[in-house]
């Protein structure tokens, strides 16, 4: 198991926490999109979110999408993840280049602007539950850290991280969210707070070795850290050439026969992974004969 979350909890209950590698499923997105070295680690943070957010749902068809929408160069970001650790997403503009922030390091708040996070979970209600908040930095942890606190009341530490390689392939990445249950004592909020300074960041302790549960062990062992289970995560998209002509058959009659009076096969993009499905004339008037 490469790319994996960890779940765990701590002090009896009182901390909830998942930390997760995602090394190579970042690597994957950025394969796939061909994204900057700053667009690579936006996503690829939000990606590592998605995956330990998604596995926090209980029900097996149950769906998260995470949504950022800034007025940066990069436009924003969708990530969809599910509770078995299937996760996929896409930058709207993968190729932004720009210089590093005040510390050397990748621009990802500059990227993303100023704007809004958007958690939609659909747990096969009417309705999907729908949470929003402003982008406080644009670096996607901390954001994600404000959205917790405010729109869900639940105090959480989010470290999201995405390491780069010289030739711009993904070295490191990952990151961990814990949660204090409600009736935490004041004494495990301020030692969890004098442990948590003391981190630098979540790529220095995967660089220099350290797993996920390792990494809960750093932050949590003083805790009675209790390992719950590991799960697999991986890039996933499941578009078929058959989704695709069931989406290009549902446009209906009309617009399919303007197709084929171009004379000319088509080609459709699928945005999460950037797969291209091509489509013939003669593929098309099948597809015709099934529209209604």
């Amino acid at each position: 198991m490469t790319d994996y979350i960890v779940r765990a909890t701590a002090a009896e209950g009182q901390i909830r926490a998942f930390a997760a590698t995602t090394r190579d499923l970042v690597e994957y997105a950025r394969a796939a999109h061909n994204t900057s070295p700053v667009a690579t680690a936006a996503l690829g943070r939000l990606l590592t979110a998605g995956a330990m957010m998604g596995v926090m749902m209980k029900g097996e068809n149950d769906l998260l999408t995470l949504k950022v929408e800034g007025d940066g160069p990069i436009g924003g970001l969708t990530v969809t993840a599910d509770s078995k650790g299937d996760v996929k997403g896409y930058a709207f503009n993968p190729g932004v280049m720009l210089p590093p922030n005040a510390k050397g390091k990748l621009d990802v708040g500059g990227a993303l602007g100023v704007g809004v996070l958007s958690v939609i979970r659909d747990v096969g209600l009417k309705e999907p539950y729908v949470g929003q908040t402003i982008l406080v930095t644009g670096e996607i942890a901390e954001d994600l850290t404000y959205y917790y606190a405010t729109s869900e009341q639940t105090p959480s530490s989010v470290a999201l991280g995405v390491l780069m390689n010289t030739d711009n392939t993904v070295r490191q990445a990952g990151g961990f969210i814990l949660q204090l249950m409600p009736g935490a004592s004041d004494e495990i909020i301020s030692k969890l707070e004098r442990t948590l300074g003391e981190i630098t960041s979540i790529t220095s302790l995967l660089d220099a070795g350290n797993s996920p549960e390792m990494i809960l062990e750093h932050i949590l062992g003083e805790f009675g850290l209790e390992i719950l289970d590991r799960m697999p995560t991986r890039f996933y998209c499941n578009c078929t050439k058959e989704r695709v002509e069931k989406a290009i058959i549902s446009i209906g009659r009309k617009e399919i026969q303007e197709m084929i009076d171009e004379g000319k096969g088509i080609e459709v993009n699928c945005h999460f992974c950037n797969k291209n499905y091509g489509f013939t004339v003669d593929e098309l008037r099948e597809l015709l004969a099934k529209a209604r």
